[in-house]
Order: C-alpha cells, then structure tokens, then sequence
C-alpha cells in the first residue's frame, strides 16, 4: 500500500499506536475532527485529558518544512502570544513518524469560531496579528514557500492545464486572467518586506474560549507580506469592512509599521487566493473525500464562476486603485484593440463550417 492510500484508510489502530509509541496512553476514544488536508483526530487519554493528533498529508511538506513550522509556534508561544503549539516527544522532537506518515501531537484547545467580530476584537486581533509579525521578521524560514506570484499564481495554473482541468473554451480567458493577476501582483509586492505569517488567517482558523483567543493551524505558514494576514482577518470590503479594517491596522500600528500602499495588495491576493484553491482541490482530487466535500468541482459551470471571478477581481482592482506602479496599466490605457467575438467565443465546441 502507498503513503497516500494508507493515509486515506488511516485506521484507529494505527492512530493508538501512534500515541502509545509518543508516550501516551490512549482509552480507545478517537474522533475526527473536520481537516480535508491532514487526518486530525481528537483523542482521551487514561488520566481523562485530551490531545490532538495531526497526521500530515504524504508528499506535501518536507520533515523539515514540518520542523520549521513548529519552530514558528514555539516561538510565538515563548512570546506569550496565543498559538496552539506541539507537544514535546520523546527524543525532544514534535515530529513522530508512523509507518511513513509524519504526526505531531498537540494540547487540546477550547473555544468557539466566532461568527463575526466587535470593534474591541477587531482591535485586539490588530495587535495580536501586529505581534506575530515582529516575531516572524526576527528569523527566516528558508524550508517554507514564499508568497510569490510563482507560487500561487503560475505554478496553480501549469498543474490545472497539464491536467486538463480547464474547458477549452475558458483556457485562454482563464490563462490571460491569471497572468494579469501575477503580473500586477509582482510589480506591487517589488518593495514589499516578506517575512513568516500565518498565511490562512481567516476566522475558522480562530478560537475564542474561556481563557481568549487562540490562532490555530499554522500549516499554510509561509514568507509573505503582512497584508497577507490582514485581509483574511478582515476581507470585507464594503463599508463596514473598511471601517473595521481602519480600526484593525490603527491597533496594529501601536506594535508594528505598516504602510497604506501595502494595501494595493489586496485585491491581487484574493485572486490569487482563487488560483490557488482551485488547483489545491484538483491536486487532491484522488481523494476519496475530495469528490464528496467538492461535487461541483471541474463542471463548466464551476470553471466559468471561477474564470468570471478573477476577471471581476481585475476590474475592481483598476476601478480602486490609484497611483499603479510603473509597469501597470489600466485595460483602457493600453493602446491594444478589443478583439471582436466570435461564434467560438461563445460555444467551446463550435466548429467552422
């Protein structure tokens, strides 16, 4: 059997032995809890407590990309800022090894997914997030990707087309939308600092509880801009989005720089936050949870939402932002003619008669 195929049937018993031979002693009680990229399973042990085993997807992350991550967490937790971090092992390491699957143990945290945010928190996850970023600029993390335009933008899309992902009569409108977005995306990021951030920081990845919040699942940690973090925290971008976004970089401010041309980065971020789930979820598709979690995925349909919202996401873009960087330019400001639409624009399976 593969590393992937024992992955996906990952049976109870291997998951007690995988505690048993950490040092625990597990009751039998194993739950999984909801993670489409890992197996994540909440477990009681024989003095009643609870801890977390997190088995790590075959072929995704190296042992020391692995490593590098729970670097980032110890860290954060030696700052007292509010990470949910691996236990230590035997050995001192927090990375096991399990008939070739990597797992890592963790504390149990309580707490709730909050629906939507007050002012007040919005104001203390300023700070909070401003605090991870100081830490995250003290050291690298030469193992983790960076969040290039490569990475997210043209990597995503040579796997959609090498795997024929794309309806051939949406490749050329999707392929043109990526590049733009890469391209603007690069041109703004030019003087930007990258350092580590959380990477995924939206509101699922965090938890309110009896003793406040805690930031989870560092396991899309990488190098990037601290805006990154920022409109995943807050993404709204209507009127009551700004206004809480004011509020989150004034508290964020108090602990760290931050500049209003960073900003810019927003919208190419979304987009190519779009890139790159598409193709996580055709990466994954042989799955079996994938096709059950994802149906709609690779229908035209889907494919045309998705080639549709990325050229909205351009349009916004020129439509609010001012002051371009050399080198972009509005649609209009090109020079270039439209080209007229034809009959094999509009019916992928025209053929000229």
């Amino acid at each position: 059997m593969t590393k992937e195929n024992f992955f996906y049937n990952l049976t109870p018993d291997i998951i007690m032995k995988a505690l048993e031979q950490s040092g625990f002693e597990p009751t039998g009680h194993c739950l999984a809890l909801n993670s489409y990229e890992n197996r994540v399973y909440d477990l009681r042990l024989e003095d009643g407590s609870h801890v977390v085993a997190k088995f790590y997807r075959p072929g995704r992350w190296s042992r020391q990309q692995i490593l590098e991550e729970h670097e980032f967490l110890l860290d954060l937790g030696n700052d007292e800022i509010p990470v949910c971090a691996p236990l230590p092992l035997p050995g001192g390491t927090t990375l096991e090894e399990i008939q070739g699957l990597l797992y890592a143990i963790w504390p149990r945290t309580g707490g709730r997914v909050p629906d939507e945010l007050s002012d007040e928190e919005v104001a203390m996850l300023g700070r909070l997030c401003a605090r991870i970023h100081n830490n995250g600029a003290a050291k690298p993390a030469p193992h983790r990707i960076s969040l290039t335009g490569d990475a997210y933008g043209l990597k995503p899309l040579a796997f959609l087309e090498e795997g024929g992902f794309l309806p051939p009569h949406l490749r050329d409108r999707y392929r043109a939308a990526v590049l733009e977005i890469v391209e603007i995306y690069e041109a703004l990021r030019r003087d930007v600092p990258m350092h580590r951030i959380h990477g995924d920081c939206h509101l699922g990845n965090l938890l309110r509880g009896g003793q406040g919040w805690f930031f989870l699942d560092f396991d899309d940690f990488l190098s990037g801009p601290a805006v990154q973090d920022l409109w995943m925290l807050v993404p709204a971008r209507d009127r009551e989005g700004l206004r809480q976004r004011e509020i989150f970089l004034e508290a964020y401010r108090q602990f760290r720089d931050f500049q209003y041309s960073w900003l810019h980065l927003i919208e190419p971020l979304r987009a190519l936050r779009y890139i790159r789930y598409a193709a996580w979820i055709a990466q994954r598709w042989e799955d079996p949870a994938f096709p059950a979690a994802f149906p709609h995925f690779g229908t035209v349909e889907y494919w045309e939402k998705e080639t549709e919202d990325l050229e909205e996401q351009l349009r916004y873009f020129y439509g609010h932002t001012e002051d371009l960087p050399e080198g972009v330019k509005k649609p209009e400001e090109s020079g270039e003619p439209e080209q007229e639409l034809t009959n094999r624009d509009f019916f992928w399976d025209w053929e000229e008669k």
